[in-house]
């Protein structure tokens, strides 16, 4: 898409109403953030979040926004949490869903000094800072974009990190990991290193779909289905099941002349979703919309549609737990 408005467009031109309007929905992974050429703000995720769903709880997971200017630079992404903590206050005066909880970013290669990091988040949060991500996605193709924090390959195994890991505990803080399918298994590492402190899996684990891995869905899920395995062995990860809309997966929605309906989305990514769920349980997996980045490649109300036709068959008490009960619990979500 060429522009927010061209995108609104493409959106709307596959619309569906809520297949389960009543159900109690926390979406555990959205963004917020006011750059130059883009915005997503609160009355863009109330938008979203009232388009047709119940949500009635969210997330906010870091993603390098309204960072402070000044100050030292290892305090700067507080600057985030302040910004979107004063945006959780004023979601819960609106109608619609309340900002619950605030996951941001500390540099955990500083070791123990980032304790004085993670105590500033907490008492900017006011009662809503739950965790950190240091996302780790790296990889040795250039045509893959590392992430946002410029992670090294070795990143898990640094002793200032695995020093800044321990801090979490200590703090009561989460993990939310955000990695590519090749790297899962360091994240294996990692958790059964640390049993004490709870790790979320983003977005699946990363399954690329680009670069060298354009075209082999079957050969990348060979490589990550043994290390989802692997990983579910450490009862301290959880996962989110999501993702499913960014491009580097390779799924190439926002190509397609009209938008992809919850049945596309659901025929695309069911089996992998289930494959999670399977291994995890549905006490550690958790939906999540990471919009607005999957909103290039769906709306909301679809993308929610297709995460409820992908559990059909399941209970009501197992609905429950995938749409809101994990999230809310894993979080610890009081507000």
């Amino acid at each position: 898409m060429n522009s927010n408005k061209n995108q609104a467009g493409w959106l709307s031109s596959t619309k569906e109403p809520a297949l389960d309007a009543d159900m109690p929905i926390c979406d555990p992974h959205h963004h917020l953030w006011n750059h130059p050429t883009s915005q997503y703000l609160l009355d863009d995720l109330h938008e979203d979040t009232g388009s047709a769903h119940n949500i009635t709880k969210t997330v906010f997971v870091e993603c390098g926004s309204e960072y402070r200017s000044e100050g030292p630079e290892s305090m700067r992404s507080v600057g985030e949490t302040e910004f979107v903590a004063e945006l959780a206050r004023q979601s819960e005066s609106m109608s619609g869903a309340t900002i619950a909880g605030i996951v941001g970013f500390a540099d955990l290669t500083l070791g123990e000094k980032v304790q004085e990091v993670l105590e500033a988040h907490i008492s900017a949060g006011e009662g809503r800072f739950k965790g950190i991500r240091h996302a780790s996605a790296w990889h040795e193709d250039a045509s893959i974009h590392n992430a946002h924090t410029n992670p090294t390959a070795d990143l898990f195994s640094r002793s200032s990190f695995l020093a800044g890991i321990r801090i979490l505990r200590k703090l009561n803080l989460t993990f939310d990991a955000w990695l590519y399918h090749p790297q899962i298994s360091d994240l294996s590492s990692l958790a059964s290193a640390n049993p004490n402190v709870f790790m979320l899996l983003d977005h699946l684990g990363g399954p690329l779909g680009i670069g060298p891995y354009k075209n082999k869905r079957d050969e990348v899920r060979n490589v990550w289905r043994p290390q989802i395995k692997e990983l579910a062995l450490n009862p301290n990860v959880f996962v989110k099941l999501g993702g499913i809309g960014m491009s580097i997966y390779g799924s190439g929605w926002h190509k397609l002349p009209q938008a992809p309906s919850s049945q596309d989305l659901a025929d695309a990514w069911k089996e992998d979703v289930l494959f999670c769920i399977e291994h995890f349980g549905v006490k550690r997996c958790m939906f999540e919309s990471n919009f607005p980045v999957d909103k290039r490649g769906c709306s909301y109300t679809v993308l929610w549609n297709a995460f409820q036709r992908m559990i059909e068959g399941a209970s009501e008490d197992e609905k429950r737990s995938l749409f809101f009960e994990t999230a809310n619990d894993f979080y610890s979500l009081e507000i």
